[in-house]
């Protein structure tokens, strides 16, 4: 039997980081009962000892005393929070239904989405240790190679994050998996490289196992997520966690464009005359190709 956690958790989130900080030291039926929990929340919410004792193929006292040991209290400890996740999967028509009352109590929609993102960048970058963000900016400025993949919501920093590195330093890659590329593109990971995975709940499955496959590979690896329960975590050899509360129905990625932003400031000023060099040699391409368009009559 593994030991106790230290802490009960209160939330469902935190139940993941216990789970997955667990991760090989659980039994088989602990680790079948473990699954269930992470894959089926809102199954689990609503069903006896008895019921998931069955559908996983354990008996009862095996369902209790894993939910004992993760430090609830017994099996109802276990279905609250299972019951708490499911009171969050229906967040996006709860936002739906604020904006509605907010719009008819005539609240500005504009007022509301500045304050939130306000919030945001500032929680995001006061949880940042320095030395971190000195690991982290060591690890974009010096590898040998960067990789960096956000897919769906996330896609739009990692493509940031990869076009701004470009312009600072050689060998950058921004990892898409398009047309079934994926494997390809991990081919290109080698042990010491620097690789970024950016994602946030729900979570994007590509983007965990490639960050894995990663991880295993030796490249350094750099988590920006959401929160300490998130499996890019649970591989990463750092992670900077990102508030991404929006105003209503969609999530906000306001935070993770300025924290990709100063990271990319951070390259800049670490690789220094580098840096300036390939800035000069863009430049030079921008003008030969006629990039622009000239307002030079």
């Amino acid at each position: 039997m593994a030991s106790q956690p230290q802490s009960s958790p209160q939330t469902y989130d935190e139940l993941l980081s216990v789970l997955h900080q667990r991760g090989d030291t659980l039994t088989r039926a602990q680790r079948l009962l473990a699954d269930r929990v992470m894959a089926d929340p809102e199954g689990v919410a609503f069903m006896t000892v008895s019921e998931l004792a069955a559908t996983v193929g354990v008996n009862e006292a095996t369902v209790v005393r894993f939910a004992t040991s993760l430090g609830l209290d017994g099996y109802p400890g276990l279905t609250r929070l299972c019951r708490e996740r499911l009171r969050e999967q229906a967040q996006l028509l709860r936002r739906y239904n604020q904006l509605q009352q907010f719009t008819a109590e005539g609240g500005d929609p504009l007022q509301r989405a500045v304050a939130l993102d306000q919030a945001n960048i500032a929680r995001t970058f006061a949880r940042i240790n320095p030395e971190d963000w000195q690991a982290a900016v060591k690890a974009l400025a010096d590898s040998p190679r960067v990789h960096v993949m956000g897919l769906r919501k996330c896609y739009a920093p990692g493509y940031l994050l990869g076009y701004l590195l470009r312009m600072l330093r050689e060998e950058v890659h921004t990892v898409t998996g398009a047309a079934g590329s994926l494997t390809d593109e991990l081919r290109r990971v080698r042990e010491g490289d620097c690789f970024v995975a950016i994602s946030i709940h729900r979570y994007s499955a590509e983007t965990v196992k490639a960050a894995a496959w990663a991880h295993s590979r030796g490249a350094w690896c750099l988590a920006l997520t959401d929160n300490p329960s998130s499996p890019l975590a649970t591989t990463a050899d750092q992670a900077f966690y990102i508030d991404a509360t929006g105003p209503f129905v969609l999530r906000s990625l306001s935070a993770f464009t300025s924290l990709v932003q100063a990271l990319a400031t951070g390259v800049a000023q670490a690789r220094g005359h580098e840096a300036r060099s390939t800035l000069l040699r863009e430049e030079e391409l921008l003008e030969t190709f006629s990039v622009y368009e000239s307002r030079e009559k």
